[in-house]
């Protein structure tokens, strides 16, 4: 794949950084639009945007250099870059940490905005996994099946080697997780519930999608890598805000 799109004088339009930035806007624009179909306000979307992009992206950081602690001890300069060197389950814990933070600032419903939220970190998941394919990082492992991808120029991923095309079934995922959870909200009985189902939908397919990752230098716990470790959290992190928020429900509406 090629990272390097376009190159004018000194100025390079790179792969990764605008599939970031088209997520990114394609994450705020939906959210904007249901937050106005639902009756919430717009204002606040674009608050809630800036302080998951600051958060999501400190978490990020911050879990990456925990996954490389042995590399920093040796070395503390590989800190220097803080434009690459990322973890996505810290963007998303960082960003709904930073979700919490501003609508307790605002002073409105936290479940609410992050069901609002949910399907827009799907898409925007999907198009970052696009940029990760034009940059070949978050590559697969060697394989003989039809079904794969080549690197040839890659200075993350392995060269003229068949690899499993990871960043593809992961960015198909993540838009199939978007455009289930916006269907789902359609239906749904309580605040809450889509925020659930994403981490729940998200956390099973990256643990399974982790067997078949090929850049191995990103941490384990054991012998599951720092991914599949937190998928299991965060899976279960799911399942409980799930039936919780069902059943304060349920009995709001007995109540009523």
């Amino acid at each position: 794949m090629k990272n390097d799109l376009l190159t004018i004088g000194n100025f390079t339009v790179h792969g990764y950084g605008l599939m970031i930035a088209i997520g990114v806007l394609a994450a705020y624009f939906i959210a904007e639009y249901r937050a106005g179909k639902k009756g919430m306000d717009k204002d606040n979307v674009f608050s809630l945007l800036i302080w998951a992009l600051v958060s999501g992206y400190i978490g990020a950081k911050l879990l990456f250099i925990i996954t490389i602690l042995p590399e920093v001890f040796k070395d503390a300069s590989v800190l220097k870059n803080v434009w690459e060197g990322w973890v996505v389950y810290g963007g998303i814990i960082g960003g709904v940490i930073g979700i919490l933070i501003m609508c307790r600032v605002k002073k409105v419903d936290f479940w609410q905005y992050i069901d609002l939220t949910a399907p827009s970190m799907a898409i925007a998941q999907g198009f970052g996994r696009i940029g990760c394919l034009l940059a070949g990082c978050c590559y697969g492992m060697h394989t003989d099946s039809a079904f794969a991808i080549t690197f040839h120029n890659s200075a993350f991923a392995p060269n003229n080697i068949p690899l499993v095309p990871t960043q593809i079934i992961s960015s198909v995922l993540d838009f199939i997780n978007a455009f289930v959870l916006l269907w789902l909200d359609r239906k749904k009985k309580c605040e809450g519930q889509i925020m659930a189902l994403y981490l729940i939908f998200y956390s099973a397919g990256r643990f399974v999608l982790e067997f078949f990752r090929g850049d191995l230098n990103r941490g384990s716990v054991g012998v599951l890598s720092t991914s599949q470790f937190i998928s299991i959290f965060t899976f279960a992190l799911g399942i409980v805000i799930l039936v919780v928020r069902t059943r304060l429900c349920n009995k709001e509406e007995k109540r009523g």
